[in-house]
């Protein structure tokens, strides 16, 4: 009798960070959990479950020549939540295997810090502190004299996907007007979400406060670089909340040290970062160890996520909560593995 194996691949990831007791029973109720947490599952491993395999929920490499030795594969849900250049997507669009990731749990928690930073980049609060304890604060409009206010500020979005769409609705209040640029969006989808489709020098140009969102590609990685930081307005925020990739750090670095802009960074290029490296002495750059996404209701979501779409594909229905991969996009992903915070 054939077994119904779930292949539990999932590092950075582990199962007691992403399900709750209760979610992975409804896991378990699916098929027979083979898990491998504190390495990635060997590939003899792999080759001999895979005649069996229902689903993966992981990272897991999956060429053609895997796919063709797992005829019962339904799905591949990658609870990572980046899609990586390690699958035939095209080859499981052929053959029905939905490949998903539940990288939404991850939005509302990026979009709520994302504005936080910038009303701390617009009001000065991290640099008043600091001034404050270190015996040199000013008082009243003086303290005032290189600030903003965030509300009423424009505001221009690079990429507006998940996280761009989450930090649009945060900031309605705020009476911001908001220009957006993303290529790979119509206008009529910008538009149906109150902004303004517009050109990254638009976005640059006619904003106070920039926020990042963009996910690496073949085509764009470094493209915000010293021209594009030399088109920001003197004083203006700049916040990286998406991948370090699509930055030219060092320029980065370059127009924060000389103070024409202030900045924000949840990601770095290399992670953890190095004690003596230059971004931690950077005056005017507010840092956060990519823990922006990282809180304990978010991974709990990921992984309920990741088994109510489970859930559904065992039935033959489609997934309704988890972004599907095309193999028109995943192929120009430049993604790569994230830690676990």
């Amino acid at each position: 009798m054939s077994r119904n194996i779930i292949l539990v691949d999932p590092l950075p990831r582990t199962l007691d960070l992403i399900m709750t007791p209760e979610v992975r029973s409804r896991l378990e109720q699916l098929g027979e959990l083979v898990i491998s947490e504190d390495r990635q599952m060997p590939a003899e491993q792999v080759e001999a479950l895979l005649p069996d395999t229902v689903l993966i929920f992981g990272q897991t490499d999956m060429p053609k020549e895997r796919l063709d030795r797992a005829p019962r594969l339904r799905a591949i849900i990658n609870v990572e939540t980046n899609f990586l250049p390690n699958i035939d997507y095209q080859a499981c669009v052929e053959r029905g295997i939905w490949v998903i990731t539940p990288a939404s749990a991850f939005a509302s928690p990026v979009a709520e810090a994302a504005l936080g930073m910038a009303i701390d980049l617009a009001r000065g609060i991290t640099k008043a502190d600091r001034q404050f304890r270190a015996g040199v604060e000013s008082y009243g409009l003086a303290g005032n004299d290189e600030t903003f206010r965030f509300a009423g500020a424009p505001v221009g979005l690079i990429g507006f996907g998940d996280l761009g769409r989450q930090l649009r609705d945060l900031i309605r209040p705020f009476r911001n007007t908001v220009r957006v640029f993303d290529p790979w969006l119509p206008a009529e989808i910008i538009e149906r979400l109150d902004c303004i489709p517009a050109s990254l020098e638009e976005v640059l140009k006619e904003s106070r406060v920039v926020f990042v969102f963009a996910s690496v590609t073949s085509e764009n990685e470094g493209f915000i670089g010293r021209r594009e930081f030399s088109m920001m307005q003197p004083g203006s925020a700049f916040l990286l909340m998406s991948r370090a990739a699509v930055v030219d750090f060092p320029a980065l670095l370059e127009a924060v040290g000389s103070g024409h802009i202030r900045a924000a960074t949840d990601v770095f290029p290399d992670e953890p970062v190095a004690l003596d490296d230059p971004v931690r002495k950077a005056d005017g750059l507010l840092l956060s160890a990519h823990r922006t996404g990282g809180t304990r209701d978010a991974f709990y979501a990921l992984g309920s996520m990741a088994v109510a779409d489970a859930e559904l594909i065992m039935k033959g229905l489609p997934p309704q909560l988890c972004r599907r991969a095309d193999p028109a996009t995943a192929s120009r992903l430049r993604s790569k593995p994230v830690s676990v915070s």
